[in-house]
């Protein structure tokens, strides 16, 4: 089985902490289509005919596509790949597309799963990260998309926020108590350089309030979310039973994936591609039939800590197993001291062959990941 993700490039407007790629001039949107179209066509080959259980529309802002556009995708899609009938197909949105009319279209289009961003409830917040949509738009996406009959509905919400205190915060998690998602991605704030917020860093007039109120609202966040059922599957990642994200757990499982449109990854086993970033030599690329993108072939140090990285993260945990009959890398002979004092000290648990992080593991997951590389 294998995915594909399709990064849509372009955003209403830039909020103050993103640093992912997209462009805020939608003046070529029907152009990029047509070239995602081209992309999909020129590598049909790419995950050898193998069966496609998952479509991701990533972004910038993928529910800013018209109706034609996305069918125009999708038909090509099922077009040059072959889609499993109950394949996962989501599309990241933001609250203030979500009227019912465009939600119709959506579900009449075949996407099952919205990822909703949403990132906080309240307005005061929401201002400072500059988002575009307010708390009612926020809470009315979610029911307006399950009146129109979505039942697979995940919400991203952000922690650390400076401005949120740890009862504000309280606050945005009662609020899942009452829209119950079946699946929530939260992650903690971050200051990047090429943002409104980096800039404000920079200049001093901006500061994070430090890993004690991160971590304690990352407490509660967990605290919260298993109270009222949710498993905690990956670090940022939680879910009701049997909803975890099929599309982002065979990331994690380093299953293949084919990535489409600018600054999208992709990875068939051997190597990683990676398209080239600028919206403009993208398009004009595809329309002369030219994939622009680059080549990275993976090495088996790359590949053992890229598993290693990734699986740890998650309830599965790697399996010891795969590691030595794959990659010939013993774990337990070569890291049994450092995996016998994580699990005497309650960091990790040896289950059969397969090494999984507590939640208390969890915490220290990239540090005890970073610990058994090659």
């Amino acid at each position: 089985m294998a995915g594909i993700y399709i990064h849509i490039p372009f955003c209403k407007q830039a909020c103050y902490y993103c640093d992912f790629h997209f462009s805020t001039n939608q003046k070529y949107v029907n152009e990029m289509t047509v070239a995602l179209c081209e992309e999909i066509k020129l590598r049909q080959n790419y995950l050898e005919r193998e069966p496609i259980n998952t479509v991701y529309f990533g972004g910038g802002t993928p529910s800013i596509l018209s109706k034609d556009n996305l069918s125009s995708i999708l038909e090509t899609i099922h077009k040059y790949f072959s889609v499993n009938h109950d394949a996962e197909i989501t599309l990241e949105a933001n609250p203030d597309d979500l009227n019912s009319e465009k939600l119709r279209d959506l579900y009449g289009l075949g996407v099952n799963r919205l990822s909703i961003g949403i990132q906080s409830f309240k307005e005061e917040v929401l201002h400072f990260l500059n988002r575009a949509h307010n708390r009612k738009q926020a809470l009315n996406s979610v029911s307006e998309a399950r009146n129109i009959g979505f039942n697979n509905i995940s919400i991203d919400l952000i922690y650390g926020i400076p401005i949120n205190s740890h009862e504000d915060w309280e606050n945005d998690l009662h609020e899942i108590t009452k829209i119950k998602p079946e699946h929530i991605s939260s992650y903690c704030l971050t200051i990047e350089p090429k943002t409104v917020f980096g800039h404000r860093a920079k200049m001093g007039t901006l500061s994070l309030k430090g890993e004690d109120f991160e971590a304690r609202q990352y407490e509660l966040l967990i605290e919260k979310l298993k109270s009222i059922g949710y498993e905690h599957y990956e670090v940022s990642n939680f879910c009701l039973p049997g909803m975890h994200s099929k599309h982002n757990s065979s990331y994690w499982k380093q299953a293949k994936y084919l990535g489409i449109g600018p600054g999208a990854h992709s990875y068939n086993g051997a190597s990683r591609q990676f398209n080239v970033t600028n919206n403009h030599k993208y398009i004009s690329s595809l329309y002369k039939d030219n994939i622009p993108t680059q080549q990275e072939v993976l090495s088996r140090e790359d590949k053992v800590n890229e598993y290693l990285l990734t699986g740890l993260r998650t309830i599965w945990g790697v399996d010891l197993d795969y590691l030595k009959d794959n990659y010939d890398y013993d774990l337990k002979k070569l890291k049994g001291s450092y995996v016998n004092n994580l699990i005497d000290n309650r960091f990790a648990t040896l289950d059969a062959n397969d090494l999984k992080l507590t939640e208390e593991g969890l915490l220290l997951a990239d540090e005890i990941s970073a610990s058994l590389f090659i």
